[in-house]
C-alpha cells in the first residue's frame, strides 16, 4: 500500500494517543458507503475516494463479525446515544447515492452476516428503469421494494443531489420534502432518515439552524452528515457524524475508525471549511 498521511496518522499516532488517555467513550460507528464496484479509482487521492470494491466490503463486514458487532437503524442509534446505554458494540451502515450495485453486489455480502443497512437514494436518479448518475446505473423501485422486504432500509438524499447551501430555501424545502414524498409514495411506509450530500457546511451556522428547522417541518426525525466521526450522544441527531470508506480502508484503519481513532480529522475538516467560508 503506497504512503497515506491520514492512516499512518490514525495508526500510530492519534490512535493509540487517544485509547491511553480517553478510554472508550460511548460512540456509535456510522459507516458511509458510496458505490460497491471493483472499479479502479486511480490517481485520486485514497481519502477522496468513494468506490469499495465487493472484496473489501466483504472483509470489512467479516471484521464487524467476528468483533461481535451487531447492525442498527439510524433511528435505533439516535434513541441508544441519548436515552440508552451501550451495552454491545453496535454499528449503522449506510449507502449513499442508491447506486444499483448496492443490490447485486452489497446486499448479499450484508446477508451473509444478516446485517441491515440504510440506502439514501437521490430521487430524481431512481425509476422504473435504470437511471444513471455520475456514469453509474442507480436502484430501479422494484428493486427497492424487494430490498425492503428482505430488511434495509430507505432514507432521503435530495432529489437531485445539489450542494444545498447553494440553493435559497423555497429549493431546499422543495429538495427535502419531494425526495422524502417519493420514497413513501413508492415504498408504501414512511420516511425519517435524511443524508446531507456533499460538504457539510457547518461553519455556516444560519444555515445549518435552517436546514434543521426545513428537516423538523418535512417530518424527518434524524439524519446523517459527511462530517468525519464516530457518533456520539452530544451530536445533533439531524447531522450524525459518519466514517467514509472505500477500497483503500485495509482492517486496521478500518478497525482504528471504528473505535473513534479517526475522529482526529473532523477538526481538520471543519478548519478547512471554516477558512473556506471567510474567504469567500
Amino acid at each position: 500500500m503506497s504512503f497515506r498521511f491520514d492512516r499512518i496518522a490514525t495508526l500510530y499516532l492519534v490512535n493509540p494517543i487517544r485509547r491511553s488517555v480517553l478510554g472508550n467513550k460511548p460512540a456509535i460507528p456510522i459507516l458511509m458507503y458510496h458505490s460497491i464496484a471493483d472499479e479502479n479509482e486511480a490517481g485520486m487521492q485514497a481519502y477522496y475516494r468513494t468506490t469499495t470494491t465487493p472484496s473489501v466490503l466483504a472483509l470489512h463486514m467479516k471484521h464487524l463479525s467476528d468483533h461481535g458487532y451487531s447492525t442498527i437503524s439510524v433511528a435505533d442509534a439516535v434513541s441508544l446515544l441519548q436515552y440508552g446505554s451501550l451495552t454491545r458494540k453496535c454499528a449503522v451502515i449506510t449507502f449513499d447515492d442508491g447506486y444499483g450495485d448496492f443490490y447485486r453486489h452489497a446486499f448479499p455480502i450484508l446477508s451473509r452476516y444478516r446485517f441491515s443497512a440504510t440506502v439514501f437514494l437521490p430521487t430524481a436518479y431512481i425509476g422504473t428503469q435504470p437511471i444513471q448518475f455520475k456514469g453509474k446505473d442507480c436502484l430501479t423501485w422494484s428493486e427497492i421494494r424487494e430490498l425492503r422486504t428482505h430488511g434495509i432500509s430507505f432514507g432521503s438524499h435530495t432529489v437531485t443531489h445539489p450542494q444545498l447551501s447553494t440553493l435559497d430555501a423555497n429549493s431546499v424545502k422543495n429538495e427535502i420534502i419531494n425526495s422524502k414524498r417519493a420514497i413513501e409514495d413508492n415504498i408504501g411506509e414512511s420516511v425519517d432518515a435524511f443524508a446531507y450530500p456533499y460538504a457539510f457546511p457547518e461553519a455556516n451556522v444560519s444555515f445549518v439552524q435552517m436546514l434543521r428547522d426545513t428537516l423538523i417541518d418535512a417530518g424527518y426525525q434524524q439524519g446523517v452528515s459527511t462530517r468525519i466521526g464516530v457518533a456520539r450522544a452530544q451530536e445533533d441527531p439531524f447531522f450524525l457524524r459518519r466514517l467514509p470508506m472505500n477500497s483503500r480502508d485495509d482492517i486496521p484503519l478500518f478497525d482504528a475508525k471504528l473505535q473513534g481513532g479517526y475522529d482526529w480529522l473532523h477538526s481538520v475538516q471543519y478548519a478547512s471549511k471554516f477558512i473556506r467560508a471567510k474567504a469567500s
